[in-house]
């Protein structure tokens, strides 16, 4: 399983600790050192079954600094995982790779029913 991460996030940490907590074996990746590609985020997403918009961090400086609440809607989806591959920060974190599941962000609830 691959867990992409941003150590300075503090749900990110928690995120790690409840994986170490419960024995879940991982990988972790940098996002901002080593962001996901456009083909990784392409196939995470159709994996997924989410909304696209559930791959972007939306309370994050660049997501407002660009003003992509406003913008996305007007994006196509090619246009949309093109501009996730520009920046690790764009990306929803922690972004989890199971082997038939993707999950954005960290709800213990749903991580629990997914990896337990």
């Amino acid at each position: 399983m691959l867990v992409l991460v941003y150590r300075k996030c503090s749900t990110c940490l928690k995120a790690l600790k409840w994986l170490e907590d419960n024995n879940i074996a991982f990988e972790e990746r940098p996002i901002k050192e080593e962001n996901p590609t456009y083909e990784e985020l392409k196939a995470w997403y159709q994996m997924s079954g989410l909304p696209l918009k559930k791959f972007f961090n939306t309370s994050g400086l660049i997501y407002k600094d660009l003003g992509l609440k406003d913008k996305l809607p007007q994006m196509s989806e090619e246009e949309q995982l093109q501009l996730l591959a520009t920046d690790g920060m764009l990306v929803k974190r922690p972004l989890v790779i199971g082997e038939d599941f993707v999950l954005t962000g960290f709800k213990e609830k749903e991580w629990e029913e997914r990896m337990k």
